[in-house]
């Protein structure tokens, strides 16, 4: 595992939400439309609850395995 520092270096391009020339790290939108989508499509974290797995009972036995 290298030790080197992470390079800073931002490229230029264009927002691909709003078409705004902005430069960044990485490819993607712009801080403006990243702080929107957080404010009207990110939501909180919450816990879902799901039912435990039952296996079906409707499945016949293998005829190798059942045999006398």
């Amino acid at each position: 595992m290298s030790d080197a520092p992470v390079s800073e270096a931002t490229i230029d391009l264009t927002c691909p939400r709003c078409g705004v020339a902005t430069s960044a790290r990485y490819y993607g939108p712009c801080a403006t439309c990243r702080d929107t989508l957080r404010a009207t499509v990110g939501g909180e974290a919450r816990e879902i609850e799901t039912e435990d797995y039952e296996p079906k009972m409707n499945v016949t036995p293998n005829a190798v395995a059942s045999k006398d």
